[in-house]
């Protein structure tokens, strides 16, 4: 399931190599706590958790609400397991860009060394990544996309989307525990402090007939679909649409429906997954199921308000304080029981204070 979103402002610039050396130690010495004291599962938990993350970034003394946070954490995670996955048995695939589009090699290459099978986890990093860039369409695009995994089964996914206009990046993060359908309400929960207006979301529970038409859409005669893609230039469009038939390129979209027709998909997770099926694809069976046979997706941003720990004046409810207590004196305990030296130590403990 995805557990949340993190809305960020967009920052450029990278880590000092001074400050990010040290990020890669302590991240790892927190790391390895958390595993020998909770196990591997509970770090993958903690991750997906928006909260927990930017909280471990503020932790590790990098920028506290920058979109920067996250290419960095990812990265110095994954520089800090490196050499370490036959000794706790956690593997990070991905990154930034160009780092991104490796996962799936880089999640054979361990499969190969350490004896696993790889396509469990290359198919949930692809519809990962999928359903936040194309069933869910919201106006950010992915470019960061960090998958941690055990390969008895557990998986995080940690990626984010920009948004240029708006000077956002969106951060989403994704857990297997609990997963039982990536195009059904896989979200247990997205938080975020700004909600977009209009989101052609393909998951919600209020899409499912939108779901069911659009993957026998794809299975139909292409020059049909085509030509009701051309008959729909000549109606008038509600202004509450924001997808107009001028968006959608026909010869590329009959080129990935030769493909569908010829091998019909049996059902929309298939459809969704099909190599070549992005947002524009998707768009444009939606917008036939929508204008032809009346099932409509649902436009509302799956984001929801959330706090990590409650309100000091009781909104959106009183402060847990045994779980805010729980998550300090974690925290504690893991910098104290890493092999850290003692001038990071020190300077470990006065970020946590600041915080507190």
């Amino acid at each position: 399931m995805r557990t949340g979103i993190a809305n960020l402002p967009l920052h450029g610039g990278k880590a000092p190599a001074w400050l990010f050396q040290r990020m890669v130690k302590l991240a790892r010495a927190i790391g390895i706590v958390i595993i020998e004291e909770f196990g591997r599962e509970t770090l993958l938990e903690r991750l997906s958790d928006p909260f927990w993350f930017q909280g471990f970034g503020c932790i590790l003394g990098f920028d506290w609400h920058s979109s920067g946070i996250t290419t960095t954490v990812c990265a110095a995670l994954k520089q800090g397991f490196s050499g370490l996955e036959n000794d706790y048995g956690l593997f990070f695939a991905g990154g930034k860009g160009k780092y991104s589009r490796r996962t799936p090699e880089e999640i054979s290459s361990f499969a190969e060394r350490f004896g696993f099978s790889p396509d469990y986890f290359i198919y949930a990093s692809r519809m990962s990544a999928k359903v936040d860039s194309t069933a869910v369409q919201d106006g950010y695009q992915i470019y960061q996309h960090t998958f941690a995994f055990t390969k008895d089964g557990l998986w995080t996914v940690v990626q984010q989307g920009m948004n240029e206009v708006t000077g956002y990046a969106r951060r989403y993060h994704w857990l297997s525990k609990d997963l039982s359908d990536f195009v059904l309400e896989p979200h247990k929960g997205i938080i975020t402090v700004k909600r977009e207006k209009r989101v052609l979301n393909l998951v919600s529970q209020k899409s499912e007939k939108a779901r069911k038409v659009i993957t026998a859409l794809s299975g139909q005669n292409p020059d049909k679909t085509i030509s009701e893609l051309k008959s729909l230039t000549t109606l008038n469009m509600p202004k509450r649409h924001t997808i107009l038939p001028s968006d959608v390129s026909q010869g590329k979209i009959k080129h990935i429906l030769i493909s569908t027709y010829e091998d019909p998909p049996l059902s929309f997770e298939e459809l969704l997954g099909r190599r070549g099926v992005g947002p524009k694809t998707i768009r444009a069976l939606s917008l036939l199921s929508e204008l032809i046979w009346g099932t409509p997706p649902d436009w509302t941003d799956p984001a929801r308000f959330s706090f990590a720990h409650g309100g000091k004046d009781g909104h959106p409810y009183p402060v847990d304080r045994n779980t805010y207590d729980e998550s300090i004196a974690i925290l504690e305990r893991a910098i104290t029981k890493a092999r850290l030296s003692q001038n990071e130590k020190k300077s470990a403990f006065g970020r946590l204070r600041r915080l507190l």
